[in-house]
């Protein structure tokens, strides 16, 4: 069993900046892949970032690409998203996952464990 807690979340300024957390705790020391998803009102839940064990390789959105990071720290069993640049339409709840793997995958059904999610709301 793996439990993910996410943090950082809150309302920003458009153009703002902000830097979730996802610390980790359980079974960490096996290969996984620990991604980013959000969900939106009324909208289906996405794939935003997710990265390696090694942190070597990392996928994004599209609509993320060169505004949002995606970082982990093994030694804290915590991966991070630094958003910059921040747009309305990133306003949504974001959730932590993981899985087992060398590959990062897009879909959330491949993911074995969910954090609670943090609220993200960008004003414009």
């Amino acid at each position: 069993q793996v439990q993910l807690v996410e943090s950082g979340g809150g309302l920003v300024q458009a153009g703002g900046s902000l830097r979730l957390s996802c610390a980790a705790s359980g079974r960490t020391l096996s290969n996984l892949v620990m991604s980013w998803f959000r969900q939106a009102p009324g909208k289906e839940r996405e794939f935003v970032a997710g990265i390696t064990r090694s942190g070597a390789n990392t996928r994004y959105a599209d609509s993320v690409k060169g505004r949002f990071t995606i970082s982990r720290d093994n030694a804290e069993n915590t991966v991070y998203l630094q958003m910059n640049s921040l747009k309305p339409e990133d306003t949504a709840v974001y959730y932590c996952a993981v899985r087992g793997g060398v590959v990062v995958t897009a879909t959330s059904s491949e993911y074995d464990y969910w954090g609670q999610g943090t609220q993200v709301t960008v004003s414009s």
